[in-house]
């Protein structure tokens, strides 16, 4: 119970954790782009009352350049501008009727370029309003200069700005809370398949790992991530296979040797008397190094299986053909020929080689008849080791199972030569892992191991 407990509260919060981000980052998205509505509006309208203003002005300018107005600067659809016309000397000469009898309210020199440069005017005489926006330009003739001066007030903008903002504070937190929902529901129905596959993750143990993930139907990112997860199941079942195959035929391959000698050992505890020495020793010496060679092998295929770093450095091929052709040679009658070894420098492990070609002599020697032919050259990059019996052969549909572990194609006669079923597995193996490869070829009689191996320094 406490367990479902802690699953649901994980779910719920990492919902929670991603809602709560989504929402931060709206939030601020639309928090910045409210201040960015209102700072551009607030220019945006600025810059249109200086453009009413500096035409206002520009209007009464013309008036003034022809004489044409009195004290009182007459009315437009803009009643409340605020008007003054100032001479050199600073003195008023007219004005629009909301500033009748005030004295000089602008000292800002005139503009005279086409582009108003505008001010801002607080809180002008006998006006409720605060802030106004005036501009200047020059009229009159040349012997009476005068400024004319136009304020227009900067309330209806404030005003207007005013409400936008108290808009926008109520509205973007609705906004938010809105697109916060949605994201709730869609954050839940984009997790549920996420949890669902949760679910089924944890009910996939090691003594089931044919079990696969529901693939979901959009090909997303969550569906590649499950086939992905599928993969990964499928290559730790074949391995998880491979494995409890192997230990069952390691278990199977060393009980023989081991029931041998106990059937023997007690045969003459029970019969001392009759038990001939100089015969069991032999053979319980010959059982004991096949058991020997078996945990060998066995140890190094799971030395292998593990991938170790090799020890590599430079290694000649050649030497190490001609070191495991001398010691074969002590242990057969049969005519090995190496006069097609040529020189082959590697870069690699010259244990893990030595090993190589002393498997494919050892297999050699098991199934030839009279001669085993070794050769070895470099050729585009590559060195070629073939190894070549006049045997009785592989047939061409075993030729890739010969290298699988604890195969023999004649069983009977392989345990009696003392071959294990490891000798080929491990030679490829150590090729691989070496990244050359290894395949058989027919030597019409018997049977060719081909080796191909990168060269050192090419």
């Amino acid at each position: 119970m406490a367990a479902d407990v802690r699953s649901w509260w994980s779910r719920r919060s990492l919902r929670l954790r991603l809602t709560a981000a989504a929402a931060l980052v709206m939030a601020a998205g639309l928090a910045g782009a409210a201040v960015l509505l209102v700072v551009w509006l607030h220019g945006s309208l600025i810059a249109g009352l200086d453009q009413t203003a500096f035409q206002r002005a520009q209007v009464v300018a013309a008036d003034a350049d022809t004489n044409q107005i009195g004290p009182e600067v007459p009315a437009t659809s803009h009643a409340e501008a605020a008007v003054q016309i100032v001479d050199v000397k600073g003195k008023v000469v007219a004005s629009s009727a909301n500033l009748r009898g005030l004295p000089r309210l602008f000292t800002f020199p005139a503009s005279r370029s086409g582009t108003p440069r505008a001010h801002t005017v607080h809180d002008l005489p006998e006006h409720e309003y605060g802030n106004w926006r005036a501009v200047g330009v020059p009229a009159g003739t040349p012997g009476n200069p005068v400024t004319v001066y136009v304020a227009l007030p900067t309330e209806s903008v404030d005003h207007g700005l005013a409400q936008l903002t108290a808009g926008l504070a109520t509205g973007v937190p609705a906004v938010v809370a809105l697109l916060t929902g949605v994201v709730w529901l869609f954050t839940g129905r984009a997790l549920r398949p996420v949890d669902a596959m949760r679910a089924q993750t944890a009910e996939i143990t090691e003594s089931d790992l044919s079990r696969r993930l529901d693939v979901p139907p959009a090909d997303d990112a969550l569906g590649r991530l499950a086939a992905t997860f599928n993969d990964l199941l499928g290559r730790l079942d074949a391995a998880t296979r491979r494995q409890r195959r192997f230990i069952a035929d390691a278990a199977h391959e060393l009980r023989s040797p081991l029931s041998t000698l106990r059937t023997r050992l007690e045969v003459a505890d029970r019969h001392p008397e009759s038990t001939n020495w100089q015969t069991l020793v032999p053979a319980l010496l010959r059982e004991t190094e096949r058991l020997n060679g078996l945990v060998d092998d066995l140890l190094r295929l799971a030395r292998l299986d593990a991938r170790p770093r090799l020890r590599t450095s430079p290694v000649d091929l050649d030497e190490i053909v001609f070191a495991e052709v001398r010691e074969a040679r002590s242990r057969t009658g049969l005519v090995i020929d190496q006069h097609a070894v040529g020189a082959a420098r590697l870069t690699g492990d010259e244990d893990a080689l030595a090993r190589v070609v002393r498997n494919l002599l050892d297999n050699a020697l098991r199934h030839a008849s009279t001669r085993i032919d070794i050769s070895l050259r470099t050729l585009h990059d590559t060195a070629r080791l073939v190894v070549a019996d006049d045997g009785p052969g592989i047939p061409g549909a075993d030729r890739e199972r010969v290298f699988d572990r604890f195969t023999r194609l004649d069983d009977a006669r392989a345990r009696d030569t003392g071959g294990s079923g490891l000798g080929l597995a491990i030679v490829r193996d150590i090729v691989e892992a070496h990244h050359g490869t290894i395949h058989i070829e027919d030597n019409r009689p018997g049977t060719r191991l081909i080796v191909l191996l990168p060269v050192a320094g090419r």
